[in-house]
């Protein structure tokens, strides 16, 4: 944690402006060792963002997000200039504080500041400081107020005695960032003063980061060492900060109305006794920080610009702290705001209709910074006052949802609530609560083993291969022991460690990251399981809806598919694992359908379509019908399919396109080709690394290739090389936190920074091939000088490991590539286009936004042109294109890649039959014109409209 200390003060500068002194602070910051020399770029890019003026004498000059590659480590300096420099219109300097941060160390430093601007001299008392410590004194001098704020009241806390009402004050305390972990551990050692009338006091001055003071009721009457308890006040004290609030409570003893106290059913009547401030009743709104660093000088001052725009009083706070006003910087600052936590805005009656959703829309898009949606975090709107209750859909009602998991679902719902785990939050004793926990994880452990076992699919065992990772971190072990240590019960150590760690994966500000916070609640919730005792709740035995928030991927592991119709979820995205799952098991999964799902009870009637991505409540006899007849009509189309799955994919003009299976599993390559499959067009190599404890060696790699190539028996294998980063990062292989991994050190780009990693993979293929056809393509790659350097470790390898059949190519998944294909398409040997990530980059949103995945349509007119122009480029140096993302799968999809002229498809192996099957209805010349007249189209939805309605 930042702190200022005299070491970090430069006395006596002077600078004839604020360049000069810019120049100062980045000299000052390089030679302390915090930044590299180019720093000062940052500081002079930020001043002309907006000035880091902070008041009172006060600047606060730090570089922007693009220029953090430049700090070393997390520091700052301080630059006294007695003589003053004008920072801006009225905008006198005294001290500059020069900050150089990787994340959002600084935000502490930044409290400190604030508290500090409360004096009205101090820019004078800068100005005549005459050494460093005397500086340093003045920016401490100010006294830290007490927090006294409805979020640490507990009222009717479930407390079996006067210990663990104890230990749920210091909770309090804790969740309001006033105490350490320890500090529960630290009141338990001290003597009780009783105060009279039921209540009791406890203080301490030892784990205390800032002053505070908790209050916390039993929810029935307790007594301690033969007193009534109705209440307990917690102090953590550190200076003079409390003395106000002690006469305050001295007078309401003396008066009589301690017991009131113990009594109070409404925090705000406690916050009124104490003279605390009691929150108006405004109408309020609530938003999570997507800012990665927080809510810092920049997003806080954007903040602040917006609040002073509507003409009334708008007041902002973390979930249950103390309310600040919104239009003031030093106020916002003071908040030290992290990603991931949860503002609430109130506002004045009058203007919060207008002011809650302009706040909370420009805290959602990052206050001017770019961030990515929390995607697991639900509920980026609620304004209480005005958002009226959800009720449950109309009768025949149909609402859209994202497609997981193909096919037609129908029949009741099944609608399982969250399980209540109820346990002490007291431990019986270290030992046993500690070995408690070791039996709970050994069972976990031993049932994701089983489940390992018994999934046939390579995708499931991957998913619950990651849980086992999940299961022996030792940083979450640690962390319950610790909590063990302090006198909590297994369960409440390890529930409160698992939601921490899962919020700090939400916070990460990357919706595939977020998504993954769902599978570390998933295992939290089967060791729960385990510590409170609950067995698995029993499934209706006649087919069902499974109707859930959020689906984990044991749940949907454990379900059996003979009795689950299909799933329906408020949340999540179709790549979060529970879908994945879901895929594999062949269940039809519709997801991110909106929390209107929640308000079905089991035992209603849904219709599930997961061909077009919708559903129906409570569908009519003439809805259900139709349905079944179109679930008919694919069944017998599918049926036929299969019947030619072999016969090759050609047109009723003699058009030959090749259709190609997606494989993640070597084993699978075997059902590929019995499926159909004329190669395969994509073979997901990370799968391989993630399965691994740490990077899988020559040998490995070697086998792992080779049962592919075997069971294809001489046909094509076209080879991802190693996709992961960011977005998608290997444990054994850590990557600095990102503000946005999508656009960060993915595919190409970070195994060229590796490259005896990707030297290893491309051995391993070359020597597995054993001159069979084998296809190598780069991923992410965005230009020439990736792709040449790719390429030449290839060459330089086939030098050394023949191989005859053996071509090379890109996948064309950022738009740079597809506006290079012409000089790109003199080099490689093919293209492989991705249409997922082509589509995300291409319309600048991502694929499993929460709000926005609908838009993220691959047959958006203007993904369809940078297939185009890739066709064209490619064909006109005689080269092949192939299309490997979801798009090759989608029915209304075909006939367009058809016309775009795509020589080959590649997707997931169930779909090979029926795309192939598709393909034998088209014609070329009537394929593109419709190719033709949907690259002219205005959106996504014409030209799907247009390609129903020609059939």
């Amino acid at each position: 944690m930042l702190e200022l200390t005299v070491r970090q003060v430069r006395m006596g500068q002077v600078a004839a402006d604020k360049a000069s002194a810019l120049r100062l602070v980045a000299q000052a910051l390089h030679e302390d060792g915090w930044v590299s020399p180019g720093y000062l770029d940052g500081l002079q890019a930020r001043e002309a963002q907006g000035s880091t003026f902070l008041g009172q004498g006060i600047a606060i000059p730090h570089g922007t997000p693009q220029t953090r590659d430049q700090v070393l480590s997390t520091g700052v300096c301080l630059l006294q200039f007695p003589e003053g420099v004008e920072w801006g219109p009225d905008q006198q300097v005294y001290l500059a504080i020069g900050i150089a941060a990787e994340s959002d160390e600084h935000l502490h430093l930044l409290q400190i500041l604030t508290r500090a601007l409360g004096e009205t001299d101090l820019a004078e008392a800068l100005r005549q400081a005459d050494s460093a410590e005397a500086l340093v004194q003045v920016l401490h001098a100010s006294p830290e107020a007490l927090r006294l704020d409805p979020g640490l009241i507990g009222l009717g806390e479930a407390a079996e005695d006067f210990d663990e009402l104890v230990w749920r004050g210091a909770r309090l305390l804790r969740r309001g960032g006033c105490v350490d972990n320890g500090f529960a551990a630290v009141l338990q050692q001290v003597e009780a003063l009783p105060l009279g009338e039921g209540l009791w006091w406890l203080h301490s001055e030892q784990q205390v980061r800032q002053p505070g003071l908790a209050f916390v009721t039993p929810a029935r009457p307790l007594r301690h060492l033969g007193q009534p308890l109705l209440g307990l006040f917690c102090l953590a004290s550190r200076g003079e900060a409390h003395r106000a609030l002690l006469e305050r409570l001295c007078e309401v003893l003396i008066a009589g109305h301690g017991q009131a106290l113990g009594l109070a059913q409404d925090r705000q009547q406690v916050m009124q006794a104490l003279g605390g401030e009691a929150l108006p009743d405004w109408p309020t709104a609530q938003v999570r920080l997507a800012n990665a660093h927080g809510l810092h000088a920049r997003p806080a001052q954007q903040l602040a610009q917006l609040a002073k725009g509507f003409d009334g009083e708008i007041r902002v706070r973390l979930e249950d702290g103390p309310a600040v006003s919104a239009k003031s910087l030093s106020k916002l600052l003071s908040l030290g705001a992290r990603a991931g936590q949860m503002l609430e805005f109130l506002a004045e009656p009058g203007i919060a209709a207008e002011a809650l959703p302009a706040l909370v829309a420009a805290v959602a898009q990052g206050l001017g910074e770019a961030v990515e949606a929390l995607a697991a975090l639900p509920g980026v709107l609620a304004v209480a006052a005005c958002a009226a209750s959800l009720s449950a859909p109309q009768v025949g009602q149909v609402l859209p949802a994202i497609v997981a998991a193909p096919g037609f679902a129908m029949g009741p719902v099944y609608a399982p609530r969250p399980p209540i785990f109820d346990f002490p939050l007291r431990g019986a004793s270290d030992l046993e609560e500690r070995q408690a926990l070791q039996r709970a994880l050994d069972q976990v452990r031993g049932d994701l083993q089983g489940l390992i076992a018994r999934s046939e699919a390579e995708a499931i065992r991957a998913i619950f291969a990651t849980h086992l990772e999940m299961l022996e971190d030792p940083a979450l072990l640690e962390e319950a022991h610790r909590g063990i240590a302090q006198g909590q019960s297994a369960a409440a150590a390890w529930g409160e460690v698992v939601e921490a760690a899962a919020l700090h994966q939400a916070s990460l500000g990357d919706a595939l990251l977020a998504e993954r916070a769902a599978d570390l609640r998933d295992l939290g919730r089967r060791v729960l399981a385990e510590l409170c005792g609950l067995g698995q709740t029993a499934e209706p035995e006649q087919p069902y809806i499974l109707v859930m928030d959020e689906v984990g991927p044991s749940d949907v592991a454990r379900l059996d598919p003979r009795r689950v119709a299909g799933i329906l979820t408020a949340r999540g995205g179709a790549t979060a694992h529970s879908a994945i799952v879901a895929r594999a098991l062949g269940i039809p999964a519709l997801v991110g359908a909106g929390p209107l799902v929640l308000q079905l009870n089991t035992g209603d009637s849904v219709l599930l379509d997961g061909q077009r991505g919708r559903w129906v409540f409570q569908p009519d006899a003439q809805t259900l019908a139709q349905a079944e007849r179109a679930r008919e009509r694919r069944a017998s189309l599918l049926q036929s399919a299969m019947a030619q799955r072999f016969e090759p994919a050609r047109t009723l003009d003699g058009h030959r396109l090749e259709v190609c299976a997606n494989l993640g599993d070597s084993a699978d390559a075997v059902r590929a080709v019995e499926l159909g499959a004329e190669g395969v067009g994509l073979l997901r190599t990370e799968f391989l690394f993630m399965a691994h404890a740490q990077a899988p060696d020559l040998a490995i790699q070697e086998a792992h290739y080779r049962q592919v190539f075997d069971g294809l028996q001489g046909r094509p294998l076209v080879v991802r090389t190693l996709d992961v980063g960011g977005d998608k990062p290997l444990p054994y292989w850590p990557i600095p936190v990102e503000a946005n991994p999508y656009l960060g050190l993915r595919g190409i780009r970070l195994c060229l920074q590796r490259p005896e990693l990707l030297e290893t993979q491309l051995r391993a293929l070359l020597r597995a091939a054993d001159n069979r056809p084998l296809r190598i393509m780069f991923p992410m790659v965005g230009g020439l000088d990736e792709w040449r350097q790719a390429r030449d470790m290839v060459l330089r390898l086939r030098a050394e490991i023949p191989l005859q059949d053996l071509q090379l190519g890109i996948m064309v998944e950022v738009p740079s590539a597809a506006l290079l294909a012409h000089q790109l398409a003199r080099e490689v040997d093919f293209f492989s286009i991705g249409t997922n990530d082509l589509t995300q980059y291409c319309l600048a949103i991502d694929r499993d936004h929460p709000i926005l995945s609908a838009q993220a349509d691959g047959l958006h007119p203007a993904v369809l042109q940078l297939i185009d122009m890739t066709v064209r480029a490619a064909h006109a140096q005689g080269k092949w294109v192939g299309v490997c993302g979801e798009l090759a799968a989608d029915p209304l999809a075909v006939p367009l890649l058809v016309g775009l002229g795509v020589d080959e498809l590649s997707l997931a192996i169930p779909g090979i039959a029926e795309v192939k099957a598709r393909i034998r209805t088209l014609n070329l010349a009537a394929c593109q014109g419709l190719a033709r007249r949907a690259l002219g189209l205005e959106n996504a939805a014409a030209v799907r409209t247009l390609v129903e309605e020609q059939g």
